[in-house]
């Protein structure tokens, strides 16, 4: 069962290299500060009442988050990569977080962000707040 009780969100980003693309991965989430949890992927909306908050909650190591994320992971040491996550807010506090991955961090910003756009053109809601974390 999936808990309906979520009352805060936030944004992370991390990065880093590995001697596999899963430790890569690992990495990065330990470089955002979710590494010791276990995360288990939704779709992308956040309820009204979710409060969005700059830091990860404090959370016991192995406990379950549900998270959406972006990863973009490669076995070419040194190569540039990208991911990005935005979230959009309407007035209410309803919420659509799209994720994306590109060759820089501008080139996910500007995905990512116009994912969010497209997705609240689509709901016929107004869009009152947009932010993103990229690495």
């Amino acid at each position: 069962m999936i808990p309906n009780e979520i009352r805060k969100a936030c944004l992370v980003a991390g990065a880093a290299e590995g001697a596999s693309e899963l430790n890569a991965f690992d990495g990065a989430l330990l470089s955002a500060g979710i590494g010791d949890l276990n995360l288990v992927r939704v779709t992308s909306i956040i309820p009204p009442h979710v409060e969005l908050v700059e830091a990860p909650p404090q959370l016991p190591k192995g406990a379950f988050a549900l998270v959406v994320y972006s990863s973009r992971t490669s076995s070419v040491p040194g190569e540039t990569l990208a991911a990005a996550v935005a979230v959009g807010r309407a007035p209410d506090g309803f919420g659509v977080i799209m994720e994306a991955q590109g060759d820089s961090q501008a080139q996910a910003v500007v995905e990512a962000r116009a994912k969010v756009e497209e997705a609240f053109r689509m709901r016929g809601l107004e869009l009152a707040d947009l932010r993103v974390a990229a690495a």
